[in-house]
């Protein structure tokens, strides 16, 4: 079963120093009405969108020069002001090291590069539902929650 149903208009920032990759995923994110995209290309830039722009969820590239994807989200995920802007980390690492670091650092969610397109428009979609609906991303985590863990 696929969920239609439309989204409340929504910004999704995309974080990725591969501008092929930016490309991709906006192109993607076209497909659900109602959400706008906004791009960064690097970690510095991702953290000013955050502030000026504030996004309802952020896809984020990990290994980026400068500040690695880890570090934006460890930021985002310190401020009170933004920790509860989900964050879906987009990633060609597939060490089970790089995924509990970015448990650690507080991501909600991981997509490996190459992008499945219907895995990422389903995740964008249920994380935005969730802010949306005012509960906190974690809450996916949650056993007792629809989608939980033990859905």
């Amino acid at each position: 079963m696929t969920d239609t149903a439309p989204l409340p208009p929504s910004k999704v920032l995309v974080v990725d120093d591969n501008l092929q990759n930016l490309e991709l995923l906006e192109a993607y994110l076209e497909e659900l009405p109602g959400v706008t995209t906004l791009r960064a290309t690097n970690g510095m830039q991702a953290l000013e969108r955050v502030a000026v722009d504030k996004p309802d969820l952020i896809l984020l590239d990990i290994m980026m020069p400068k500040m690695s994807g880890f570090e934006v989200c460890k930021k985002i995920k310190s401020d009170p002001a933004t920790k509860d802007i989900p964050i879906i980390m987009v990633t060609a690492l597939h060490e089970v090291g790089d995924v509990e670091r970015g448990v650690e650092v507080g991501t909600n969610d991981f997509l490996t590069k190459p992008v499945n397109r219907m895995d990422l428009l389903s995740r964008v979609r249920s994380l935005l539902r969730v802010r949306h609906a005012g509960a906190s991303p974690d809450a996916l985590d949650d056993p007792a929650m629809p989608g939980g863990a033990l859905s």
